[in-house]
């Protein structure tokens, strides 16, 4: 049997790449259609692109808003994948599956947590502003 290098399989190209963003967006589709956190992840961002329309966010905020909304949304994509390899590898309840599962989900909570806490501190002084407190 003749081993074929990884270089040899990557083919390089405009083809190539314009397909890349093919396969991106099926991940994506994937993520929307079967996992329930993604859904979730993607009405808050629709909810936070509103707030930033509604309150007039400086430049500033924009940037740090959407940046928090990718980091979270590609945060979930990788947990995604992350529980798809586990899957794939074995379906049974083994305690380094959980664990792998278990911190990537970990790492998404903790990326909403910290993107809750920046909505807090951008849109809570325009809240304030408008109640006239």
């Amino acid at each position: 049997m003749t081993k074929i290098s990884r270089d040899e399989i990557k083919k390089r190209g405009f083809g190539r790449f314009f397909k890349s963003f093919g396969y991106s967006i099926e991940g994506l589709k994937y993520a929307y259609k079967y996992e329930q956190s993604m859904l979730v992840h993607v009405i808050a961002t629709v909810c936070v692109i509103g707030a930033n329309f509604f309150f007039h966010v400086t430049g500033i905020e924009w940037l740090i808003t959407l940046l928090a909304i990718g980091m979270v949304l590609s945060a979930e994509l990788i947990n995604t994948a992350i529980e798809a390899v586990v899957d794939l590898v074995t379906l049974e309840i083994h305690p380094l599956a959980k664990i792998a599962k278990d911190c990537g989900s970990a790492a998404t909570f903790v990326l909403a947590m910290m993107a809750a806490a920046i909505g807090f501190v951008v849109y809570v002084p325009y809240i304030i502003s408008m109640l006239g407190l």
